[in-house]
């Protein structure tokens, strides 16, 4: 009678345990302010400094990052990619989709850090660091000019509808505004419009008031016309870095950095910011015609193209060869940055650095010409792609792009490896770490081809599928936005 009793009760627990499996829940809590509550991953300096590439968190605009012909640009990008360099790692950019959290990206590790004019609130410090600040912004009210004379105040904000996204430091503001007994109405737009068009949706006339920092408006009120600035609704908003908690090595990398470019006077709390610092604020923020000439490559998407100055050029060849023309975009960027005329050392040349006695071409003179170096370049990718066509798509792109950048023979040495260490030789994620080991000689000394730079086509098929990724984004947006 007593076994069948344990017997009993060992069912009983064995069918709580499968209940409490199924009904477990199948997504991240959430906190009140949308945030997924979440541990983020250990990825540290010396994580990311392995790597050689520091992803970065931002938004894409004319004051924080853009494409200029093909060329990275934007305050934001720019002052990252000097901490980068000095550190000899290269940027990546992840720009968040509409349905996707800032923070959310960096604490699962798909970010390392967040550069977008981003406030310290103490709503964020729930949930992440943040480096010293390299800016103090005050958060004004911008409404139209016609209407600025009845805002002379916060008080007189009650009754005023002011429209701005949901997880920006603004909400917050106006949130505490409210707690103060202010009975203003906020409503909330989506991620994915930024101030710049909120302050034009102002111009307009389609909604009555939002919220930016001082310099944004600077530089906005130089292309945007009847917009004027009410009361401010939080002053001296220190703006910072977003790191993960966790990231103690990277922040204090960072803080150097930042120390030697931009300081308060504590006898006199007066800014002393660099020579760099001062360039890029004149280039993207305080300077006129340079402003313009931003705001000119973000808003007009048909002039040159949007992604490149090449992109009607690569339709008309991806469609010949039969390839997404992306990916030919992506990958001039990442060979030779829209160069015709770059030449590497190992004697590659051109847009997709052909090397000549791979090309069919007649003559190497030829692969200066930007088709036709397009040309064979979507040519050898393409038989990339056919080789791996038996994968699915997504490893079928990271094969292809690993063998264009270091040749099938040091594919298929990975791929061998990976099979001796009993990993799928079919999945990018296992044949990556065999290219690493590659680089060491206890094994290039076996494999067929011998030592490859693997930390380079690693990095390489990385950056690609991340800047393909972003065209997708940029693309999808500039739709919504036609």
């Amino acid at each position: 009678m007593a076994i069948a009793n344990v017997f009993k009760i060992v069912v009983c627990i064995v069918i709580l345990v499968m209940v409490g499996w199924f009904i477990r829940p199948t997504s991240t809590p959430e906190d009140d302010h949308g945030l997924s509550v979440m541990s983020p991953v250990e990825r540290d300096f010396d994580q990311i400094m392995e790597s050689g590439v520091i992803r970065l968190v931002t938004r894409y605009n004319s004051q924080t990052y853009f494409l200029q012909a093909g060329t990275e640009r934007g305050f934001e990008f720019d002052f990252f990619s000097a901490f980068a360099r000095e550190h000899g790692l290269r940027v990546e950019v992840v720009i968040p989709n509409e349905d996707e959290h800032p923070i959310d990206l960096l604490n699962r590790g798909d970010g390392d850090a967040i550069a977008a004019n981003f406030a310290v609130t103490e709503e964020r410090e729930q949930f992440i660091g943040f480096s010293h600040p390299y800016n103090l912004v005050t958060e004004i009210l911008i409404v139209h000019e016609n209407e600025v004379d009845l805002y002379p105040d916060v008080e007189s904000l009650a009754g005023l509808t002011i429209h701005v996204r949901r997880n920006s430091s603004y909400y917050t503001s106006l949130r505490r505004l409210q707690e103060s007994g202010i009975d203003l109405v906020i409503e909330t737009v989506s991620e994915t419009i930024d101030t710049e068009a909120l302050l034009g949706l102002v111009s307009t006339g389609e909604i009555l008031a939002t919220v930016a920092d001082d310099n944004l408006f600077t530089a906005a009120s130089i292309f945007i016309r009847n917009i004027a600035a009410g009361p401010s609704v939080a002053e001296t908003n220190p703006v910072a870095w977003g790191i993960r908690k966790n990231a103690v090595e990277l922040g204090l990398r960072m803080n150097d950095f930042i120390s030697t470019h931009f300081q308060v006077r504590e006898e006199d709390g007066e800014y002393r910011r660099s020579e760099l610092m001062n360039v890029l604020r004149s280039r993207y923020y305080e300077n006129p015609r340079a402003v313009l000439h931003n705001r000119w490559q973000v808003r007009n998407k048909t002039a040159r193209g949007l992604l490149s100055p090449y992109d009607d050029m690569a339709r008309r060849v991806a469609e010949s060869v039969g390839i997404d023309w992306k990916l030919i975009i992506a990958v001039i960027a990442q060979e030779s940055r829209f160069d015709p005329q770059a030449v590497s050392w190992m004697g590659a040349v051109g847009l997709m650095q052909i090397i000549p006695k791979y090309s069919e071409l007649d003559t190497d003179s030829l692969l200066f010409d930007e088709e036709a170096n397009m040309r064979e370049g979507a040519r050898i990718l393409k038989q990339h792609l056919v080789h791996f066509a038996y994968l699915d798509s997504v490893n079928q792109m990271r094969f292809a792009l690993a063998s264009y950048n270091a040749g099938i023979g040091h594919v298929a040495d990975a791929r061998q490896l990976a099979i001796d260490l009993n990993r799928n030789p079919n999945d990018w994620e296992g044949v990556q770490v065999s290219l690493l080991m590659l680089m060491n000689r206890e094994h290039y000394k076996h494999a067929k081809y011998g030592f490859v730079r693997g930390i380079e086509t690693v990095n390489y098929v990385n950056s690609i599928l991340n800047r393909y990724k972003t065209y997708d984004m940029l693309l999808a947006r500039a739709a919504i936005d036609a």
